[in-house]
């Protein structure tokens, strides 16, 4: 029955025109900014303690609505690619340095995607899909299986496919020695079986190891993106040059460093432009629980 009413809302909102469509998830941004106290704090403990305390709180707030607009854009998005066409998706989004992919691939070598939840998120993986290769982004089990089922068909309309974290290292293997591309994201908390601790915007964090260790196993080769809007109208998939990854006779020193290099691109941009940023999740929840009390 709630899939059913999903699909209902879905397609009357369907029926009117984007703008139309904009308007209505940016109120429900607006709602969701006034009603939820405890996710307005969350933003302003996370960007206090990534930017010392530094932030004004006029530039915090401004993030903040920011952050809950995004989000109800990405659910807007995701609307979107359920219904429209190649064409119509393909035309919002553009691509910079896919030469990066085009010689990696020349060298006989698959790519794996290190990426955040950043700006339009869901558009990246759809602009990937249609501009550069399809990729298998990695997903972590919805606890609403009504909403994971919409999602999920969503993301795999142009051609993606949609790979459950759990034991999800042998079906990556697989796609490398395929030579076919995966996403992974790496800023989401994990805990300590997860991953190795770099610092990230200055501060100690666990970070995933995945996209190192499988790179300087199987020969892949790691490629940041992320994706950003000056109107939110059009956006741009940026893709970073490759981070290499070391195969010395030390393997978890080689680990760390290429893991470290994905940890400060990330810093980077997110230092360059903070609002894009997922402000609304606890990141640091395990390694500093101290500043969410």
């Amino acid at each position: 029955m709630g899939y059913k009413l999903l699909l209902l809302i879905e397609n009357i909102l369907m029926l009117v025109p984007h703008k139309a469509r904009k308007a209505f998830f940016t109120f429900l941004a607006f709602i969701g900014y006034k009603s939820s106290k405890k996710y307005r704090r969350i933003v302003k403990q996370n960007l206090n303690y990534a930017f010392d305390n530094t932030m004004s709180e006029e530039d915090i707030d401004k993030i903040t609505r920011y952050s809950f607009k995004n989000l109800l854009y990405n659910f807007l998005h995701l609307m979107e690619m359920r219904h429209l066409s190649k064409e119509e998706i393909g035309n919002r989004v553009s691509v910079v340095n896919k030469k990066e992919v085009d010689r990696i691939h020349k060298e006989g070598r698959a790519v794996i995607y290190a990426t955040p939840h950043y700006c339009a998120w869901e558009f990246g993986a759809a602009g990937l899909a249609l501009h550069v290769e399809t990729i298998a982004p990695v997903y972590k089990k919805l606890k609403n299986r009504v909403y994971e089922k919409w999602l999920l068909d969503a993301r795999a309309r142009f051609g993606n496919t949609n790979l459950e974290k759990t034991n999800v290292v042998k079906p990556l293997i697989r796609l490398i020695k395929q030579g076919k591309a995966s996403g992974i994201l790496i800023d989401t908390n994990i805990n300590e079986r997860e991953g190795i601790m770099v610092e990230f915007m200055g501060k100690p964090l666990r970070m995933t190891s995945t996209p190192a260790y499988l790179a300087r196993k199987f020969n892949a080769a790691i490629v940041p993106i992320h994706i950003r809007t000056d109107d939110e109208e059009n956006y741009t998939i940026i893709i970073a040059d490759e981070i290499k990854v070391g195969k010395t006779d030390n393997e978890q020193e080689d680990i760390q460093k290429a893991t470290q290099a994905q940890a400060d691109w990330l810093s980077s941009i997110i230092r360059k432009e903070p609002k894009f940023w997922f402000w609304l999740h606890r990141r640091w929840k395990n390694d500093k629980p101290e500043i969410y009390n």
